[in-house]
């Protein structure tokens, strides 16, 4: 299958490959969210991405912001970016970072013009960008261009049994190609943190994942409190499963037989393209979706058992389901339908091959359900409170 595809996409100016075409308004804090949303209003084909945050953060909670908003405009998906911060300082710093790509990108602050001036401003500056992508063309890419991501929500036994193994194979494959995956969700690997620390590929990614798991397992028991009640969820109790082990061991079947490669922060990208690599980031869908398209991700997939209606703005992001019941109920949810698992009646590279399939018709421009149904979760993570 990995050899039959036909892919196509957008190279920038960096020799990254982007799946979509966006011109993204993005705003720098959340008092800039009413004049990126006026601008994305006045200039068609333009994507606002407000957020409630950006305002007295401090330390590595701004640090984290920065470089998810810079990520951000950096994502091969995008093709050019205007932001808009109060501050001009703040907003150069994004500007300056997304500009290391060399796609086109310009700043603007509100101090001193006031929304209306501001929106003008930068209206026209988004028109001038929005009519230079209009005209960049698809061309061929092979599967060594892609960095593509992988989680999943809604869990219950479907996902360990079928659903992840699936994704497993099929990151096996891409990675055999040359391409680019991570993964993630580092409270649901809580039990199974043995096997990945077996599949790094040096003692050096070793010690660093084992050391990001206990960092983050000293955060919660730290603050007192534990995760009963919060992992597994009840919609994962609901669906059969009874502990964050029995999760956890689900979870990690999206490694398949790859080696973890490396370990990431949350929203940093991997220092060299391919293989797999660990992100340190929320099981929260909607952020972690977003690190992952912060760190360069241009496709997730995204597997689910009770139903996960998670999407994001920037990236794709595929649902494949093996539940039949979840397949039948919320159909608009579930791009591929593997279900046939479950009676004998599709094989593990079958199911792979559905997915590759379907995954190539996304990367070439077909809108995956959550794009359809307008799912456009942009969700920041943040580490502490506001000063």
């Amino acid at each position: 299958m990995a050899e039959k595809l036909t892919l196509t996409g957008y190279r920038r100016e960096n020799g990254r490959v982007g799946v979509r075409n966006h011109v993204a308004i993005l705003p720098l804090d959340d008092l800039s969210n009413a004049a990126a949303l006026g601008v994305a209003n006045l200039i068609r084909g333009t994507l606002a991405l407000p957020h409630p945050y950006g305002r007295l953060q401090f330390g590595e909670d701004l640090e984290l912001t920065f470089r998810t908003l810079i990520g951000t405009g950096r994502n091969p998906n995008i093709a050019a970016v205007v932001v808009i911060g109060i501050e001009p300082n703040w907003t150069d710093r994004v500007v300056e970072g997304i500009a290391r790509t060399g796609k086109p990108v310009a700043g603007f602050s509100i101090e001193r013009y006031g929304d209306l001036k501001t929106i003008e401003m930068a209206s026209r500056k988004a028109k001038e960008f929005t009519q230079w992508a209009s005209e960049k063309q698809r061309e061929p890419i092979e599967l060594k261009d892609l960095w593509v991501s992988a989680k999943c929500g809604e869990s219950d036994t479907t996902l360990g049994l079928i659903t992840n193994p699936a994704i497993g194979r099929v990151l096996e494959r891409m990675i055999d190609a040359g391409a680019t995956a991570f993964f993630g969700e580092t409270s649901e690997v809580t039990g199974g943190e043995d096997v990945i620390a077996a599949q790094c590929a040096t003692p050096e990614v070793r010690a660093a994942f084992i050391k990001t798991f206990n960092d983050y397992q000293d955060f919660i028991t730290g603050t007192g409190a534990d995760l009963l009640g919060s992992q597994p969820t009840q919609g994962n109790i609901r669906g059969g499963l009874s502990t964050i082990e029995e999760k956890a061991m689900g979870n990690i079947q999206k490694m398949g037989r790859n080696k973890v490669v490396g370990v990431l922060g949350p929203a940093e990208a991997p220092s060299r393209a391919g293989g797999l690599w660990f992100m340190d980031s929320s099981s929260a869908a909607a952020e972690m979706v977003t690190l992952c398209m912060a760190g360069g991700s241009v496709l997730h997939f995204f597997t689910t058992g009770q139903g996960n209606i998670i999407g994001n703005p920037v990236i794709p992001v595929m649902k494949i389901c093996g539940n039949p019941l979840t397949v039948s109920t919320m159909p608009e949810h579930v791009d591929v339908d593997i279900s046939d698992m479950l009676k004998l009646e599709m094989t593990l590279d079958q199911a792979a091959d559905k997915i590759m399939a379907m995954m190539a018709r996304n990367i070439n421009g077909r809108l995956t359900d959550a794009e359809a149904l307008r799912h456009d979760e942009f969700v920041l993570t943040k580490l502490y409170r506001s000063a």
